[in-house]
C-alpha cells in the first residue's frame, strides 16, 4: 500500500512538471499588441539551414573530420538558441491563445484553439529537441534530425497571422516582425 501511494505520488509529480514544461512560465498576455518586448526573434531559414540534413551531409563531404566536429558543435549550439526561442515564444503565444478562447466571435475562438494547439505541439516538440541538440553537441557526428520543429514553429505563426488578421488586423505586419 506504502509502495503504491508512493509510485502515484511520483507520477503525479512528474506529471506536473511535464505539465509545467510544456506550457511555460510565461507573462499573461491578453492582446496581440502585448507581444512587442515579450517574444525573442526566430530567423526561420536559419534555423532550417543549421538542422538540414542535406547540408551536414555537405559539410562532412567537404571538410576534414576534426573540423566537421567542431563546425556542427557549433552549428547545435546556434540551433540550441533559436529552439529556446521557439519554446519561449510558444509559451508567450499559448498565453496569448488561451486568453484569446474567451472571445466573444467565434471565430475568434477558434483561431485562438488552434493556436494553443499549436503551442503546445511546439513546446513539446522543442523540448524532445532540445534533448537531441545537447545529444548532437556531444555526439556531433550523430545523425538525428530536428526538423520538425521549424515545421511546428511555422504552424505556429501561421496561427499567430490568423488570430490576429481577426482581432486586430492592422497588427500583422507588426507581429510577422515581432516572432
Amino acid at each position: 500500500m506504502t509502495i503504491t501511494l508512493i509510485v502515484f505520488a511520483v507520477a503525479l509529480l512528474l506529471a506536473a512538471l511535464l505539465l509545467r514544461a510544456v506550457r511555460g512560465q510565461a507573462q499573461m498576455v491578453r492582446e496581440v499588441p502585448e507581444l512587442e518586448g515579450l517574444t525573442r526573434p526566430v530567423d526561420l531559414a536559419a534555423l532550417r539551414n543549421l538542422v538540414d540534413p542535406f547540408e551536414e551531409e555537405y559539410l562532412r563531404a567537404h571538410l576534414s573530420r576534426s573540423q566537421f566536429r567542431m563546425i556542427q558543435r557549433q552549428r547545435m549550439r546556434a540551433a540550441l538558441e533559436y529552439v529556446e526561442r521557439t519554446k519561449h515564444n510558444g509559451a508567450i503565444l499559448l498565453r496569448l491563445g488561451e486568453a484569446s478562447r474567451r472571445d466573444r466571435n467565434p471565430e475568434v475562438a477558434a483561431a485562438a484553439r488552434e493556436l494553443v494547439n499549436s503551442a503546445l505541439r511546439l513546446r513539446m516538440n522543442a523540448l524532445l529537441s532540445t534533448g537531441i541538440l545537447y545529444a548532437r553537441i556531444v555526439l556531433p557526428e550523430a545523425k538525428i534530425s530536428i526538423g520538425y520543429v521549424t515545421d511546428r514553429y511555422e504552424n505556429l505563426t501561421n496561427g499567430l497571422v490568423r488570430l490576429t488578421r481577426l482581432q486586430d488586423p492592422t497588427y500583422v505586419t507588426r507581429v510577422s516582425a515581432v516572432i
